[in-house]
C-alpha cells in the first residue's frame, strides 16, 4: 500500500491542471511484470491524450525509483461506468445525473437524481407516480452511509 500511495503522489505532482485528480492506485509487484494502475478522472471528463501525457510522464518519474525498477507495466485509464464512485469530487462532477447507492445498513438501494452535495451528505431527488400524480422528494444521505454508489446510464 505504501508503493501505490508513493505513485499516487508522484502522479498528483504530475497532473497538468487542477481539473485533473487520481481517484485509485493499485500496484501489483509480486509477479514479473509488475503492474500499476493508475484512475484518472477530470471535472470536465478526460481524454485519451490526457491519459497519454500522464503515462509518459509517470513512466519517466518512476523509472527514476529504484523502489520499482523497470520491470512494470503501467497503464493509466479512467474509472468507468462499472466503477462505483469514491471521492466526493466525483460526486459533485454527477450532479444532475441518476445514481444508484447500495447503503451499508439497508439490502434495497436507493436511486434518484443527484440533486446537491454538501461536505458530509448527498441529495437524491426521487420521483414516484405518474402523471398529474407524480410527486417528488428529496433523500438526503450521509458518505458514512453509503457502501457503494453507481452513475445509472439509460438508453431511451
Amino acid at each position: 500500500m505504501e508503493l501505490a500511495n508513493n505513485i499516487q503522489q508522484i502522479a498528483e505532482g504530475l497532473l497538468s491542471n487542477d481539473s485533473f485528480f487520481i481517484v485509485e492506485v493499485t500496484a501489483v509487484m509480486k509477479r514479473k511484470p509488475g503492474k500499476i494502475l493508475v484512475v484518472l478522472d477530470g471535472d470536465q471528463g478526460v481524454s485519451i491524450e490526457d491519459c497519454a501525457d500522464l503515462s509518459r510522464k509517470l513512466s519517466e518519474a518512476l523509472d527514476a525509483q529504484p523502489e520499482i525498477g523497470d520491470n512494470y507495466l503501467l497503464e493509466v485509464t479512467t474509472p468507468g461506468l462499472d466503477q462505483p464512485l469514491k471521492l466526493h469530487r466525483q460526486f459533485k462532477k454527477n450532479i444532475g445525473r441518476v445514481l444508484k447507492v447500495k447503503l451499508k445498513e439497508e439490502n434495497k438501494p436507493a436511486e434518484g437524481t443527484l440533486s446537491l452535495v454538501t461536505d458530509k451528505t448527498i441529495t437524491l431527488s426521487q420521483k414516484s407516480g405518474k402523471g398529474k400524480k407524480a410527486e417528488e422528494k428529496d433523500l438526503t444521505i450521509p458518505f458514512e452511509s453509503i457502501d457503494k454508489a453507481f452513475v445509472t446510464v439509460s438508453f431511451k
